[in-house]
């Protein structure tokens, strides 16, 4: 099969794999004459998939031939769709084609898994090994590896990569064992323990090292491993997990695994698909409020499942509200948290308003400091003013919060239908 046909296939068949980012690595650039690439700047390149979704290049599989029978991934064994195979030396000559034509500022690497796990995470690790080594390719990698590969291989694979990735797949055991029974998510999560335990080691080998350097004038460079960390992709809207337990998964592997990244995917029924999933798309509206939910637990200090409690709805119980985001939702049902003061309340207290982010709250705590908050310096600061005011008071504002009815803001705020059902398609 001719490259570009390979290349037409593999690409096409990567795009469903949303775990791809460029930040967090350490900066390298082959200024000097030095090596080949950067990690710096912009990252790694973006295009549009068909569907609308932005997937980023070079994002490839090593090959869509796959020994698993997973009931929801269009490259399942039984799958009647095209397959490709890349050889190593081809991935690496295309990712240095690609960088040299300035195309891509690194590469996204997954596979199907043929013959063996050991077998196809070895040849994963093997083409990030020559770019490193045998090219000096300094820009970004990022491989998907497989939980069943043994642990040596993984750790091979975390001195090359920018950054690993583990895909739980689902948001329980037992979806994942109705859907994936070729997959346990005993494996998954020992997989993730040992690239956390790496990275832990490595970190502690750091501070030795820089321990060492303060007492002597000789610089001793630490030797690095997965610096971007690791990330996870789970399907949303496959089987009935509702939004309160992904976000407790989600939750959960922060904190257990230190991962940089959750991603999520809504499902998308794929041809001659089994029977146990359902036969319309998951709303992308879903996914982007969870998405918007994980941004709160990482960086607002929500709680997961303070995000869903208190659903008016018995029947929506545990899931989010699509027609508002998740903060203000929060703040719908919480209204005896508010008004908060924007002179006098503390951070937590602050970023607990909509339409103020961890930015905005920043330069309030320092602006503060000189004057009075005032609207003007929310406007000055381009906040969310309009969707803040019913929940603060400042020094030219104070609402009659308790007289407007959450229902009244929640129609005030909430998007027109018409702009929701762009989300649904």
């Amino acid at each position: 099969m001719e490259l570009l046909k390979k290349l037409e296939i593999l690409a096409d068949a990567a795009k469903y794999d949303a775990s791809c980012a460029s930040s967090g690595t350490r900066s390298r650039n082959s200024l000097g004459g030095k090596g080949i690439g950067s990690s710096e700047g912009s990252g790694i390149c973006h295009a549009y998939a068909p569907d609308g979704r932005c997937i980023s290049l070079l994002k490839i599989l090593l090959t869509n031939f796959c020994v698993y029978e997973c009931s929801y991934c269009i490259n399942r064994n039984s799958s009647n769709v095209a397959r490709a195979r890349f050889t190593v030396d081809e991935v690496v000559r295309l990712t240095l084609d690609f960088y040299k034509r300035n195309y891509i500022e690194g590469l996204f690497l997954s596979s199907g898994v043929i013959q063996s796990p050991d077998y196809t995470m070895g040849q994963l690790v093997e083409v990030a090994r020559r770019l490193r080594l045998d090219h000096d390719f300094r820009g970004y990698i990022h491989l998907k590896t497989i939980p069943d590969a043994d642990g040596q291989l993984l750790a091979d694979a975390g001195t090359y990569a920018d950054r690993l990735s583990i895909n739980v797949e689902l948001p329980t055991r037992i979806a994942l064992a109705d859907l994936a029974p070729e997959k346990d998510h005993r494996t998954i999560k020992l997989s993730m323990a040992r690239i956390r335990a790496r990275q832990d080691e490595y970190a502690d080998d750091r501070r030795a090292a820089r321990r060492v350097t303060n007492q002597s004038p000789r610089r001793i460079t630490p030797q690095r491993f997965a610096p971007a960390g690791q990330s996870t992709q789970m399907i949303v809207g496959a089987e009935p997990s509702t939004d309160a337990q992904i976000l407790s998964t989600t939750a959960n592997l922060y904190s257990a695994y230190k991962l940089k990244r959750v991603y999520f995917s809504a499902f998308s029924p794929i041809a001659d698909a089994s029977a146990k999933l359902p036969a319309r798309r998951t709303p992308l509206m879903r996914e982007h409020r969870l998405y918007q939910s994980d941004w709160l637990i990482r960086f607002y200090g929500y709680g997961h499942d303070e995000i869903t409690a208190g659903a008016d709805d018995s029947a929506a119980a545990g899931m989010l509200d699509l027609d508002v985001d998740p903060k203000l939702a929060w703040a719908l049902r919480n209204r005896g948290y508010f008004p908060v003061d924007l002179n006098r309340d503390g951070r937590e207290r602050l970023l607990r308003v909509p339409g103020l982010g961890v930015k905005s709250v920043q330069k309030l705590l320092k602006i503060r400091r000189w004057q009075k908050i005032r609207l003007e310096d929310l406007v000055a600061l381009k906040a969310g003013v309009k969707k803040a005011m019913p929940f603060i008071i400042c020094a030219n504002h104070a609402p009659a919060l308790a007289e407007v009815p959450s229902a009244t803001l929640r129609t005030r705020f909430a998007p027109a239908r018409a702009a929701q059902q762009a989300f649904d398609f």
